[in-house]
């Protein structure tokens, strides 16, 4: 059962979910799943054979939105165009949880006081709600797909995981 929560996601973790066949977990964790037009854009337009393009292209259950344009100016000053919007969303429902992974717009949400996880955090919910039997592998084919995870946060992870 999905929590009532939306999800505003940014690229990299939707292009990791799909690399490693897990874009699924999104619609089954949330109520919601939103993408900024810039994000969809990145991931499905940028080229059709891209890592992770096809896969989030076909799924129905994300809601392409487009963000404000004089909220997205001065943040693009400090992140990119798909953090910046994907923030902006967030700013205008403020319910939402970031899903991003880029440290910069990671501690700008943090400043803005936005809820936010990465993609490491997304899957130890989905580890907790019972939808994947184990954390590691995960973990593993994340970087196998060549996403960079701290290897301190993965020890961390895992160990909360009880694995």
């Amino acid at each position: 059962m999905p929590s009532e929560e939306t999800i505003v996601a940014d690229s990299s973790p939707l292009i990791g979910l799909a690399r490693i066949g897990q874009l699924g977990l999104l619609p089954q964790l949330a109520r919601r799943i939103v993408a900024p037009r810039a994000v969809w854009a990145e991931v499905t337009g940028a080229r059709a054979d891209a890592p992770g393009a096809s896969e989030v292209a076909a799924q129905t259950w994300i809601e392409v939105l487009e963000a404000d344009a004089q909220t997205v100016a001065p943040l693009r000053i400090l992140v990119g165009r798909g953090e910046a919007e994907a923030i902006a969303l967030a700013q205008r429902e403020r319910s939402a949880v970031l899903l991003l992974d880029d440290l910069r717009a990671r501690k700008l949400a943090d400043r803005l006081g936005l809820r936010r996880m990465g993609t490491v955090a997304l899957l130890g919910r989905a580890k907790r709600a019972g939808l994947i039997p184990k954390l590691k592998p995960a973990l593993d084919a994340l970087v196998a797909s060549g996403i960079f995870i701290r290897q301190e946060l993965v020890a961390a992870t895992l160990n909360e995981a009880g694995e």
